[in-house]
């Protein structure tokens, strides 16, 4: 750690173990507190919030700032979206094509009416339509990295100058309600409708709040695990280079999503690996991997966020943020449940709803890994969500923002 113009810069390691300690703190609270239980708020979200909040109050107070170098965490995102390749089957990649296709297209008339919403709010406070965007899929649906990509351009070609603060206030805020809405929601519909899952199967991420049971796991296990991940991640970096020289860039966690599960259905169970043991899909392994790697990523996203950097935008932007989360709630009870089945699997995929409408792709997953530990698995859930949020919602992102720009 360094100290230099009243900024502590936090280095990688410590960053991970900070994140460490926010992920039990938050562990400990949900613990103390019932109702974070019943309405299956995240671990990492609470501690992460409760060390944001810490963090600010020291900036307000002593005017020193905390700088975290996150390294770690964008290896511990790779990890976790290689581990949910590896666990998704062919058969559930087949059951999840028609749902697919629903989730994909509410989710992009979504998109429409989101910016649609942040414009008429910016237009409310005399602000102009780069501004409704700014509080719209740019940081919304879009989040932190495509309100960094697109701000300075929103800047540069229609005078916003503090675009940047915008799109990343309306990002966080966006964040911190995804993060809190998915468990509600999914709540209110399983118990609404007394929804069980079809048969209680392992989870993909982590093991069920009931479980007593104990991980079947010894180190050689824990280590193939490992092992398959980075095969798969070596493989997702692989087509990410070819993707590239074809002119198509995608996040390295898509590619290595599709790594996994590219090899986990092509490659046959016989086939000799230096382990000795079958390709581990959906063993204890690495449902404990992908809990452990979620759970960090989240709480070091959470405590890395600058409040203090936020308070003098809070005018239009709670404005905004309070139409779409209205808006988001609505459609994801009204709209969402209904069209993908009125099942299990439909509440938990209206719990990742809520993190992709808000918030972002890891988002979306912690919420339905606190309702599926809670309430049982749902494999359907955690195959089509991810495409959804982590690949489709980029590539129409990018040609629904610079329509919006120039025609409204």
């Amino acid at each position: 750690m360094e100290f230099d113009n009243g900024i502590l810069q936090v280095g990688p390691f410590f960053s991970f173990t900070l994140g460490i300690i926010v992920l039990f703190t938050g562990k400990r609270v949900n613990d103390a507190i019932g109702f974070l239980r019943e309405f299956s708020i995240p671990e990492p979200v609470t501690g992460g919030l409760i060390a944001t909040i810490l963090i600010a109050l020291l900036y307000i107070t002593s005017n020193i700032e905390i700088s975290f170098d996150l390294a770690a965490r964008d290896v511990l995102l790779i990890y976790f979206f290689t581990t949910i390749g590896i666990n998704s089957s062919l058969r559930d990649l087949l059951s999840g094509g028609k749902p697919l296709v629903i989730l994909l297209s509410i989710t992009i008339a979504y998109m429409f009416l989101q910016n649609l919403t942040g414009i008429t709010v910016a237009a409310l406070f005399d602000q102009p339509t780069a501004v409704g965007m700014l509080g719209g899929t740019v940081s919304l649906i879009g989040g932190h990295g495509t309100a960094i990509a697109w701000s300075p351009r929103i800047a540069d070609d229609y005078g916003i100058s503090n675009a940047m603060e915008v799109g990343i206030a309306c990002a966080t805020f966006g964040l911190i309600l995804a993060s809190l809405m998915g468990g509600p929601i999914a709540k209110f519909l399983i118990t609404k409708h007394k929804l069980t899952p079809a048969k209680m199967e392992s989870l993909d991420v982590g093991k069920m709040e009931k479980d007593t049971g104990k991980y079947m796991i010894d180190y050689l296990n824990f280590l193939d695990a490992i092992l398959a991940i980075h095969v798969s991640a070596i493989f997702g970096l692989l087509i990410n280079y070819g993707l590239e020289h074809l002119g198509l860039k995608l996040p390295l966690f898509v590619t290595c999503l599709f790594a996994g599960i590219i090899i986990t259905n092509l490659v046959p169970k016989s086939f000799p690996r230096i382990s000795g043991t079958v390709w581990p899909s959906r063993k204890p392994a690495i449902a404990l991997i992908a809990e452990v790697s979620l759970g960090a990523f989240l709480a070091m996203s959470l405590m890395s966020m600058q409040l203090w950097t936020l308070i003098d935008l809070a005018g239009p932007i709670f404005a905004i943020l309070g139409a779409q989360f209205l808006i988001a709630v609505s459609l994801a009870l009204f709209v969402v449940f209904p069209l993908m089945g009125r099942s299990y699997d439909a509440a938990v995929i209206c719990a990742g709803f809520g993190g992709i409408s808000l918030g972002s792709t890891p988002t979306a997953m912690a919420n339905m890994s606190a309702v599926t530990k809670r309430y049982g698995a749902s494999h359907l859930a955690f195959v089509i969500v991810p495409l959804v949020c982590a690949f489709f919602i980029d590539l129409a992102n990018a040609l629904l923002i610079p329509y919006f720009l120039a025609n409204f």
